[in-house]
């Protein structure tokens, strides 16, 4: 970029005042190349898969002037003629640059070809007085390094600075490194043009040699930019103009800077990259007689959408998920978060997104490539046992249920009589009521099962048949990006149907317990309110980002046998160590109120909480969990995991009581099904293995 950035400051100040077409065109086309190259340094993550082939520069609103023309300010002096109107550089019909973004690399063909000869540019019809009248007086820069060469070797008698005013000539004379008395070299005296010229005060400038008896007399004639008066900024939609005023440094009401201009461009090219505008760049840049420039930014435009490789899923399905609509500057960043949501569906194995060129020049149509996975599921059990009889179950899912985002479930079992487990289970959610992204999902259930209950020893208390039956109305809705509200009604009645066996506790389906069986048993009414935050970049797999989750369920308001309020808040993060390790962090803690049956308190325990202990084996009104889990690699698609878990229930006070921990590992598995997990934790109270399908947390 160091050679490039040079050639800007002639090209800068040469479109800024006005050229002909055809060093225009040349600076356009290095420009597209140096817009390319800026934009490499901040593409679409590599992770992201997202390809970009997007042809940049060229057609009629002409190529990007972020770059100039000339390898040394000689070389512009001869080839840009000043015009008081601007030609855009597509009128030279410079070439297009094919760009190729994918995983952080690019590749950049072709190269700026440099600025015409003034004996081949065409002649404009109105010239600006001062440098036409430059032009003329200019020698060719061929005689300069001609006449140069006879000077080699020779003592230089004095160097002056003529063209320069009283505030760039002493910028001029620091600037240069031959001085009095030094030996003259055709070297020496380029790089202090070179020098001379990156002040960025200077729009052309060449010398002229005086051969005395002493030696030489270095001359230097400069041209100085003219006086800045404003800086307006135009096409500018995805970025306030108060925001990309703050990075116009540019002084006004002097001698415009062209270096300080380059900063100030490459300001602006940042600042949209940064937010994601990777396409944004400056078109041209255009100063009038009065001294006013203007900057012309073309921010990038998305001009549409693309849909490959669904066969069952709907395209609106995906559509919905694109975070910016057709017409808007293309974000790199929205793109990304779009990509994730539709990965997140669930529906799909692998999501790619690709970049094509637009039918508009510097637009771009995003294709989405997507791979189905097999999101329906249907299962047939079926056993024996002499306490049951003929036991059978039938189950039947779908969350992509015929490709339009709905999810079905539908479970039944059966054995025995009826007071032996039997029952049903359906739930449906539709994942868009309108356009706002409202949710609705219902559930209903009715279900007899044997229930083992056991103790904080982990000794069983009884076993006996639970019924609980019911449903639950759930409405959600998203207040920004990441974050929804929820609110659910719920009606569920648990019932004690029979005593099956004896623990410590006995049959407690005798009179004596009708006590703990009416504070217990009952039908619960309540109302939940939830906000949740989820900015996990894979809620199947997540490596970065976190989940929190506030929720407060208020019983007895709707009626019910229970009245009780519960308040609590879940939070998991997750960190990404090196390529591919994950450090995952969960706490919880849980406040509750009033009339608690056993069936409505915090409980933990079992491999959701508290491994290495039984399922659901501490109760109370009041929780605190917490788990350090180190996830790492094994082999394709299986994952190892160290993990520490800890927590705590109890009835009152704001302390955790109680405390009982476990340390432990396992292993995930991936598969069409979803994953599969098998630990094993190690408590207070011995050792235990844990297996579950889907994700732990």
């Amino acid at each position: 970029m160091t050679k490039k950035k040079h050639r800007f400051l002639a090209c800068a100040i040469a479109l800024a005042t006005g050229v002909s077409a055809a060093p225009q065109a040349a600076c356009a086309e290095d420009a597209d190349a140096v817009a390319a190259e800026a934009a490499m340094e901040n593409p679409i993550d590599s992770d992201a898969q997202v390809r970009q082939e997007q042809s940049v520069g060229g057609g009629t609103e002409g190529g990007a002037v972020l770059s100039g023309i000339k390898e040394s300010p000689a070389t512009s002096a001869a080839s840009l003629e000043p015009s008081s109107t601007m030609v855009l550089p597509s009128a030279t019909g410079a070439p297009v640059k094919n760009i190729e973004v994918q995983d952080h690399e690019s590749e950049i063909t072709g190269e700026a070809p440099q600025a015409s000869i003034a004996a081949e540019r065409p002649q404009t019809s109105t010239q600006n007085e001062r440098t036409a009248e430059w032009e003329r007086s200019r020698p060719a820069e061929q005689v300069v390094l001609e006449n140069m060469k006879t000077l080699e070797g020779q003592t230089i008698v004095e160097v002056l600075f003529l063209g320069a005013g009283e505030t760039t000539e002493p910028t001029a004379k620091t600037a240069a490194s031959l001085h009095a008395g030094d030996t003259f070299s055709v070297q020496a005296v380029e790089q202090d043009r070179d020098a001379i010229f990156r002040t960025g005060y200077f729009y052309d400038l060449y010398p002229s040699f005086e051969q005395v008896p002493e030696g030489v007399v270095l001359t230097y004639h400069l041209l100085e930019n003219p006086i800045l008066k404003d800086v307006v900024l135009v096409g500018n939609s995805a970025e306030s103009t108060e925001t990309l005023q703050k990075l116009v440094t540019v002084r006004k009401g002097v001698i415009l800077n062209s270096v300080e201009l380059h900063d100030n461009v490459t300001a602006i090219q940042e600042k949209y990259r940064e937010d994601g505008y990777i396409l944004a760049k400056i078109m041209d840049m255009n100063m009038d007689r009065e001294g006013v420039l203007t900057l012309k930014i073309n921010e990038g435009i998305l001009e549409g959408y693309k849909v490959k490789g669904n066969q069952k899923t709907k395209d609106k399905v995906i559509l919905r998920e694109m975070r910016q609509k057709v017409g808007e500057p293309f974000n790199a960043k929205l793109a990304r978060r779009s990509m994730q949501r539709v990965y997140n569906l669930g529906f799909f194995e692998d999501v790619n997104i690709k970049m094509n060129p637009g039918v508009e020049p510097n637009a771009v149509v995003m294709e989405l490539d997507v791979k189905e996975k097999r999101t329906g599921t249907f299962g047939v059990g079926a056993g024996y046992s002499s306490r049951d009889g003929v036991i059978g179950m039938v189950s039947v899912s779908d969350t992509n249920f015929r490709g339009t985002g709905d999810a079905v479930s539908l479970t039944y079992e059966r054995s025995g009589n009826e007071e032996d487990a039997h029952g049903y289970t359906f739930s449906y959610r539709h994942p868009w009521l309108d356009s706002k992204e409202t949710s609705l999902t219902f559930r209903i259930y009715n279900r007899t099962y044997r229930f083992d209950d056991y103790d904080t020893n982990g000794d069983l208390k009884e076993e006996y048949m639970r019924k609980y039956s019911g449903g639950e109305i759930t409405f959600s809705r998203p207040v920004s990006e990441y974050s929804t509200n929820y609110i659910t009604l719920r009606h569920r009645k648990d019932a004690y149907v029979k005593h099956v066996s004896n623990g410590n506790m006995g049959d407690r389906s005798t009179a004596q317990w009708a006590d703990w069986r009416n504070d217990n048993f009952g039908t619960t009414r309540s109302i939940i309110m939830e906000h949740v935050t989820d900015t996990r970049d894979n809620i199947y797999d997540p490596t970065t980002g976190g989940r929190v989750n506030l929720s407060v369920e208020l019983a007895g308001l709707l009626g019910g046998d229970f009245k009780f309020q519960k308040y609590t808040i879940e939070d998991q993060r997750y960190f990404k160590v090196g390529r591919s390790h994950v450090f995952a962090l969960r706490g919880l803690y849980g406040i509750g109120n009033g009339e608690i049956s056993e069936f409505n308190q915090y409980r933990i325990g079992g491999q959701s909480t508290l491994r290495g202990y039984r399922d659901d084996q501490f109760r109370g009104n009041r929780a605190f969990t917490g788990t350090v889990e180190y996830r790492f690699p094994l082999m394709n698609k299986v994952h190892g995991a160290l993990f520490a878990d800890w927590g705590a229930v109890w009835d009152t006070g704001f302390v955790p009581k109680n405390f009982h921990s476990s340390v432990g590992a396992g292993f995930a598995l991936t598969t069409p099904l979803g994953p599969i997990r098998l630990d094993y934790g190690y408590g207070s109270q011995g050792g235990r293995v844990h297996f579950s399908v889907g994700t732990v947390f």
